[in-house]
C-alpha cells in the first residue's frame, strides 16, 4: 500500500524546508504555517490589512535568489523566532512578530544578497494568509517514484526537495499521480481532492544541498515526459492528523 514517506512545511517562502513528525491538515487550508511569511523585494506593495496574492517574483525565492538554498532556517511557532544557519553555524536569530525582530532579519538578508536586491527587503505576513505560488489553499504531493524516473532520464541524483512539496509518497507507480485530477484521496484520516498538476519553474534547477544551478529540470520534464509537470495540488476536504507511514488510497 502506498504510504507517506515524509512531511514538510516551508514557514518562510523561499527558505529551507522543515521536516514534520506529524501534521494536522485542516479542511480548506494549507499545512499550518506553510509559507506564512515572505520577504518582499522591490517597492512595498503587500498590505497585511488587505492581503492579496502576488506573483512569486515579488518575493525572495529560489527561482532568482539561489543563494537562499545555502541557508538552513528554522521557525519556532511559539515565539515566531526565525533562526538562520550557514555551514552549521548560526548567523542570525530574529523574532518576526516584532518590528525590531523583522528589522534584524531584513538587515541580514540585505547584507547576504547585497546588490542582487532591487531595494530593501521587507518581511511580511497576514493572519490566515499563505504566500503560495497559487492563490488557492492547497497542499502539494510528490510521488518519489516519479522523481526516481526523472533521475533515470537525467542520469544524476535528483533531490525530491527541489520540488518543495508538503507530502512525499512511496509505493506508487511512476507518474500515476497524473491520472488523479478530480479524484479523492484518503491519506490516513484525511480526505483530499486532487485539484491539478503542478507546473514547475526554474527554482527546481537549484540544488538544495549546494545552492548551485546544476540542472535544467523544466526543460528536461518537457522534453522527456511531454510536459513541465511534477506533483499534484490537493484540496483538503476532510481534515485530520497525518504522519509518515499513513496509507494513501483512492477514496472515490
Amino acid at each position: 500500500m502506498p504510504r507517506i514517506d515524509s512531511l514538510y512545511r516551508y514557514p518562510v517562502k523561499g527558505l529551507s524546508p522543515e521536516r514534520m513528525e506529524s501534521v494536522v491538515a485542516a479542511t480548506g487550508k494549507t499545512f499550518p504555517n506553510d509559507r506564512a511569511w515572505a520577504i518582499e523585494q522591490g517597492a512595498p506593495q503587500f498590505d497585511p490589512d488587505a492581503p492579496r496574492h502576488f506573483p512569486k517574483v515579488k518575493f525572495l525565492m529560489l527561482m532568482r535568489d539561489e543563494k537562499l538554498a545555502a541557508l538552513e532556517t528554522h521557525f519556532d511557532d511559539d515565539t515566531a523566532a526565525l533562526t538562520i544557519k550557514r555551514g552549521g553555524k548560526q548567523v542570525s536569530r530574529a523574532q518576526l512578530s516584532t518590528p525590531i525582530g523583522r528589522g534584524i532579519a531584513e538587515q541580514f538578508f540585505a547584507a547576504y544578497l547585497g546588490n542582487a536586491l532591487p531595494g530593501k527587503p521587507r518581511i511580511v505576513t497576514a493572519p490566515g494568509f499563505n504566500f503560495t505560488d497559487v492563490p488557492q489553499k492547497y497542499v502539494s504531493l510528490i510521488n518519489l517514484a516519479s522523481v526516481r524516473d526523472i533521475e533515470r532520464v537525467a542520469g544524476m541524483p535528483v533531490d525530491p526537495l527541489r520540488f518543495r512539496g508538503n507530502i512525499h509518497v512511496e509505493g506508487l507507480e511512476p507518474w500515476i499521480e497524473k491520472s488523479w485530477t478530480g479524484r479523492t484521496l484518503a491519506i490516513g484520516p484525511v480526505r483530499a481532492t486532487v485539484a491539478k498538476q503542478i507546473v514547475r519553474c526554474a527554482a527546481t534547477n537549484v540544488n538544495p544541498a549546494t545552492a548551485e544551478r546544476d540542472m535544467r529540470l523544466p526543460q528536461l520534464l518537457d522534453e522527456a515526459f511531454g510536459a513541465n509537470l511534477c506533483g499534484v495540488y490537493l484540496e483538503v476536504i476532510e481534515g485530520g492528523r497525518i504522519a509518515p507511514g499513513d496509507e494513501i488510497r483512492i477514496a472515490d
